[in-house]
């Protein structure tokens, strides 16, 4: 872009240096990557979407979201589905009770942050059983739940902690019926958010409720700019190369951690399939961003030099995404491992065991390529 070439495309391979996991590949991936000079956060939603959708349109005979796809601001997404790449063919939806248990007595509620996901069936035994071991084995320390009973009073281990004056005021915030069933995940925020997600998942797929004959797509948007690690530090959260909603005023005036950013993430039956953002093209923009975050000019300068040059003689505004082609495969493919669709895929250790690589080299190969190791 600041080059004076304003857009362009083009399926590139990539090169992370990453943990494996079922749908990311260590080492080379492909990806549809594009960027835009003078465009905006829709104007790459309107390029993108007909590509998507054409696509999967084309190789694929599934259902597909319709463009333009859903907006899902990254705070609802926590919320609601305790993921910011939640898969919405999953009709559950988490909620907040926080405040309500509160008013209960039921200690290990209390000045916590609770979540609830409804059922609407009541479950057997066995099911509750099963179901809380695995939430023992994602880390829990239970599993609270109640059944919703034909006259609309509650059945289950915690029902003699919430006070009966209150009961109807829980039928009501979790728009709760006869024969529903609810259960409850509490821990500190993070903790929370995550298990609550962790339990969503696992209630969709044992519940059957998960429609195998459709892609969902949708965009994820206004991530925070920052967050605090665990030493109460101020780190950027997602992407430290994007621009602050609200610019360098933003910056200056807000509490950092309201700071939102033009970043975006496309995600589709729960899998990430791009992030991209509008990208900061100001030095001075740039510069209080890194600078809030713990960098001194001069680190900047040393480990982003083409950019903090590059932005000394001006860049016109641009936005871009990059779609990953090997996940779009996958899902194309009904496939459970993205190494499924790689012709030539590493292991978990990043080893190609075809080509029995990496291997022991010779000094005498080293020396060819002027290559020393200072090795005891």
């Amino acid at each position: 872009m600041v080059s004076g070439i304003d857009k362009y495309f083009q399926i590139a391979p990539c090169f992370r240096d990453e943990d494996a996991r079922s749908d990311r590949a260590p080492g080379e991936f492909y990806q549809l990557d594009m960027e835009m000079a003078y465009s905006s956060q829709e104007d790459v939603f309107e390029v993108i979407e007909p590509v998507l959708y054409n696509t999967f349109k084309k190789f694929s005979n599934k259902e597909i979201t319709k463009f333009p796809f859903p907006r899902i601001s990254y705070k609802d997404a926590m919320l609601k589905y305790g993921t910011d790449k939640p898969d919405l063919r999953n009709p559950l939806v988490i909620i907040d009770l926080s405040e309500f248990f509160n008013k209960c007595s039921f200690k290990p509620f209390i000045n916590r942050t609770v979540r609830a996901i409804k059922v609407s069936q009541h479950l057997s035994k066995g099911f509750h059983e099963k179901l809380l071991q695995y939430a023992l084995s994602i880390g829990m320390q239970g599993l609270g739940y109640l059944e919703v009973q034909e006259d609309l009073s509650f059945k289950g281990p915690i029902d003699k902690f919430i006070p009966d004056n209150l009961k109807k005021e829980l039928l009501q915030l979790a728009s709760l019926q006869k024969d529903d069933t609810i259960f409850f995940i509490a821990d500190n925020q993070s903790r929370a958010t995550e298990l609550a997600g962790q339990i969503r998942t696992e209630l969709g797929l044992r519940l059957d409720l998960i429609d195998k004959n459709i892609f969902t797509f949708a965009w994820i948007v206004d991530f925070p700019m920052f967050e605090e690690d665990e030493h109460g530090n101020l780190t950027f959260s997602h992407n430290p190369f994007s621009m602050p909603q609200g610019g360098l005023e933003a910056l200056n005036t807000k509490n950092p951690l309201d700071i939102l950013a033009y970043q975006y993430d496309l995600v589709c039956n729960g899998i990430e399939l791009s992030s991209g953002a509008v990208r900061n093209h100001d030095i001075n923009i740039m510069l209080k961003a890194f600078t809030m975050a713990g960098y001194t000019e001069e680190e900047v300068k040393s480990k982003f030099g083409a950019l903090y040059t590059a932005f000394q003689f001006g860049a016109p505004p641009h936005s871009g995404i990059a779609p990953g082609i090997d996940r779009m495969l996958m899902l194309l493919t009904d496939s459970e491992n993205i190494r499924e669709v790689i012709a030539f895929p590493l292991n978990s250790k990043a080893q190609d065991l075809m080509m029995g690589a990496p291997s022991q080299v010779h000094r005498s190969q080293l020396r060819d390529v002027h290559i020393q190791l200072d090795l005891k």
